[in-house]
């Protein structure tokens, strides 16, 4: 619990590393064994994510059982795990730097930030198509990069923590319905699905509680929340909606690929450029709530035990 504190605290003042961060280092490991793994199979790509998710789990489970004797030492592992995974302070600056930009007029400078928080397309799209994709950017990213980081925390430890980041990023690097990935991937990206699922929940409920509106969120997000492809990500985006009384989804442009989405909260206005603050406001207070809810679980799990 002290570490996950301490770990959050230095994720909101600093953010993530500027240089060495260890999820790039974990990708640089993961892109080069890929490398040597691949093959046009699901069984290739199983046990290259097993390979990848279990050796950072039994690593840092190997590190913990080290430090038993240390509380001190135990608490600055979970501290470092914690401070690692957490995104959330990164994603808000980020959602800002664009909010910036479209604020200033400045759509090319909002096209060339926009893929820093997501994969889709900006060439082609105005102001208020750029500041929807922050939105929902913020939205599914508060639910990866911070409530379920700190779920897999509360069941697992530091080990949690960081597997599921692990898991997070492979899902990034191979987990896409290309020619390449479609079979190799196909584990990275279901067992992404299986892991998000609880804090994929959890920050659609504490959207819901922090919102200005809590009955329309939650009215959103139990109607919409499931009619997004993605069975965790529009749980997210759906309260996001409802909380800020704004509508998400519709046509996303990814390259060449076009896809259509349910539109999340069809009833409700257009997003506007400052709707991007009013989401990060929401985000950090999702990400508090969500420290405060995980540290309880992770104490009665120490009374039980």
């Amino acid at each position: 619990m002290l570490g996950a504190v301490v770990g959050h605290l230095a994720d909101a003042r600093y953010g993530d590393p500027r240089r060495g961060h260890p999820v790039a280092l974990f990708g640089s490991a993961a892109g080069r064994l890929e490398r040597a793994l691949w093959r046009d199979h699901r069984g290739a790509g199983a046990a290259y994510t097993a390979v990848c998710v279990g050796g950072v789990a039994a690593g840092t489970a190997l590190a913990g059982r080290a430090l038993r004797r240390s509380p001190l030492g135990r608490t600055a592992l979970a501290a470092a795990a914690t401070w690692t995974v957490l995104g959330g302070t990164s994603l808000t600056r980020e959602a800002r730097t664009v909010a910036g930009a479209l604020r200033a007029g400045d759509l090319t400078a909002a096209r060339e930030r926009l893929p820093h928080l997501c994969g889709r397309d900006p060439s082609g799209l105005d102001e208020q198509q750029l500041a929807r994709a922050v939105v929902e950017s913020v939205a599914e990213n508060t639910a990866d990069a911070v409530v379920n980081a700190l779920v897999w925390g509360a069941l697992a430890g530091a080990p949690g923590l960081l597997a599921f980041r692990a898991v997070n990023t492979l899902d990034a690097m191979v987990g896409h319905r290309s020619a390449r990935y479609a079979r190799f991937g196909w584990a990275s990206a279901r067992l992404d699905d299986v892991a998000g699922w609880p804090g994929a929940r959890l920050t659609a409920l504490l959207a819901v509680a922090a919102s200005p509106e809590p009955r329309r969120a939650w009215r959103i997000w139990r109607r919409d929340g499931s009619a997004h492809p993605s069975p965790n990500a529009g749980q997210a985006e759906s309260a996001f909606a409802g909380a800020l009384g704004v509508r998400l989804g519709g046509t996303l442009q990814y390259g060449p690929r076009t896809e259509h989405r349910p539109v999340l909260g069809a009833e409700l206005r257009p997003v506007s450029v400052d709707d991007i603050e009013r989401a990060c406001v929401l985000s950090r207070r999702v990400g508090v709530l969500a420290l405060v809810v995980t540290s309880g679980v992770a104490l009665l799990k120490r009374r039980r035990s």
